[in-house]
């Protein structure tokens, strides 16, 4: 997505659809839905909305559907507020770096749930020869 001017159209759809999702949809189906990014294709015409939902694989399915049948409204809503010659189309695509952040999280919790055990077993642990087995020159001249 080169062309700046798009760039900056990008940023008032996602700030438009968030709000049509806050305000106007009433569907049942629609989850916590969170809009994270807009990208637009080269010449303008095509856009993908990025969001995540809150909850489990059926709050996504649900809001997908609902989403899906919003599509039309939001895109005539998008281009009644930003006065566009050209209205581009919207798809909606789950952004599955949350997911992906939320199994970061994860992973990162059990390694340092795996270091405290370490270090606690560590802490009573003795040295098995000298606290310090390395020769120093001061003692290679003290022999």
């Amino acid at each position: 997505m080169g062309n700046p001017r798009y760039i900056k159209v990008a940023e008032q759809i996602k700030v438009l659809v968030a709000e049509l999702l806050e305000r106007r949809i009433k569907d049942p189906r629609l989850g916590f839905v969170t809009i994270t990014d807009v990208r637009l294709t080269g010449d303008g015409r095509e856009g993908t909305v990025f969001y995540t939902v809150l909850g489990d694989d059926q709050a996504r399915a649900d809001t997908a559907e609902a989403l899906e049948s919003a599509r039309g409204l939001i895109r005539s809503q998008v281009g009644k507020q930003l006065g566009m010659k050209f209205t581009p189309t919207i798809a909606f695509v789950l952004d599955a770096v949350p997911e992906s952040a939320a199994q970061i999280e994860d992973v990162l919790a059990r390694a340092r749930a795996a270091d405290e055990a370490v270090a606690a077993q560590a802490a009573g642990a003795a040295y098995a020869g000298e606290a310090d087995p390395y020769k120093k020159p001061e003692d290679a001249a003290a022999e």
